[in-house]
């Protein structure tokens, strides 16, 4: 079931991947579908604070650990600014970005 929040609804991930013809359109389509998860599982489960939040979006993270070797640092900070947006619109404001993010590989 897609996300229902309309910020999240209406935001495009990854697009800056997705305008660079380096990264294949197969790896940014995967990158899209582990956010739209985090997205669908926030709204699933409501955190009610931002351990259970982080919880979640480590969760993500190791999926795109998966994708390690497709992944260019300047795309690490696109991924990184989609899932601060994801907090920030299910209403985590104080969110450490670093923390959501923590056990990344990329």
């Amino acid at each position: 079931m897609p996300p229902t929040n309309q910020r999240v609804a209406g935001h495009a991930f990854l697009k800056g991947m997705a305008r660079d013809s380096f990264f294949p359109d197969h790896v940014v389509d995967k990158g899209k579908e582990i956010l739209l998860r985090l997205c669908e599982r926030i709204e699933a489960e409501q955190p009610s604070d931002l351990a259970a939040l982080y919880v979640l979006t480590h969760a993500a993270t190791e999926e795109f650990n998966e994708l390690d070797a497709d992944i260019e640092t300047t795309a690490r900070e696109e991924i990184a600014e989609d899932f601060w947006f994801v907090a920030s619109a299910y209403g985590f404001a104080d969110v450490d970005v670093e923390e959501l993010i923590a056990p990344r590989d990329w």
